[in-house]
């Protein structure tokens, strides 16, 4: 829309050559303007609401430019630069991403990501309470049920192994990968569990087993652990987040590693002189 709002402006306007789609003032919409506008195999009343729409976003558009070539001054009107400008700054772009994608090594290892951690402990604070958990949801006439809280709450790997069958046969949902640090306010929105006080909910039933039901299902919850917020974010919960950070770092390091030999390489060869 820039590009074509300055050619707008700086262009005269297009008399009218054959018969238009549409015309705002002295400008004019042709059928060539849109020929590739409809995929090819489109429906014909889907065609034509496309063709509608295009149409009556052209004219507001055209109005809107003819309202702003009527107030402002052609200082104002004259986008040469910034253009220029984000033209420059869309080929950067373009070059540093196919740089990167070329050159930008994506391992990081349990020892970087350690020491940024153990570098950085004040950045990993806890914005809310995580937990760790085992949790199955299921219908209120499932077999078994009995059985459910003590496999649950179990730490066998026997018992794991039945639970987990047992989930895959008659659960209407479950997580069983109590090593991960979830969310508690994302545990709320597949447990109806009320509580006023999160803190105090999981202090309560920390290492303990919570069954809660209603009108058609029963929801099974065993509370490994847990941490509250505004303490120390553990490492295991923070390692994505610290890789996307130390790739971040890489990324920016190696795109002015870049800059800086493209431009030396240029002064070193004569291409680039202040003078």
């Amino acid at each position: 829309m820039l590009l074509a709002s300055c050619g707008l402006f700086n262009s005269k306007k297009k008399e009218p050559t054959g018969k238009a789609i549409a015309r705002v003032f002295d400008v004019y919409l042709y059928p060539d303007d849109i020929k590739e506008l409809v995929a090819t195999g489109t429906k014909p009343a889907d065609s034509v609401t496309i063709v509608k729409e295009f149409v009556r976003h052209w004219m507001e558009e055209q109005v809107l430019l003819h309202q702003a070539g009527n107030n402002l001054n052609q200082k104002q009107m004259d986008l040469t630069k910034q253009i220029e400008d984000y033209k420059n700054s869309l080929i950067i772009y373009a070059y540093e991403k196919e740089l990167v994608k070329e050159k930008l090594d994506t391992n990081v290892n349990e020892t970087e990501i350690e020491k940024y951690y153990d570098d950085n402990k004040k950045d990993f604070q806890l914005k809310n309470d995580i937990v760790k958990i085992i949790y199955v949801k299921v219908g209120k006439k499932s077999p078994g049920l009995d059985k459910l809280k003590a496999l649950v709450i179990s730490d066998n790997p026997k018992d794991r192994d039945k639970l987990s069958k047992y989930c895959y046969q008659y659960a209407q949902n479950f997580f069983l990968n109590d090593n991960a640090w979830l969310m508690f306010d994302d545990v709320l929105k597949e447990i109806p569990i009320q509580t006023y006080n999160q803190d105090l909910f999981l202090q309560n039933n920390n290492n303990h087993f919570v069954q809660i039901e209603d009108t058609a299902s029963v929801y099974c919850l065993g509370i490994k652990g847990y941490m509250i917020k505004n303490s120390m974010s553990p490492l295991s919960f923070e390692k994505e987040n610290i890789k996307k950070i130390l790739l971040n770092k890489r990324k920016m390091d190696l795109i002015e590693e870049m800059k800086k030999n493209l431009y030396n390489d240029a002064q070193n060869h004569s291409d680039a002189q202040v003078y």
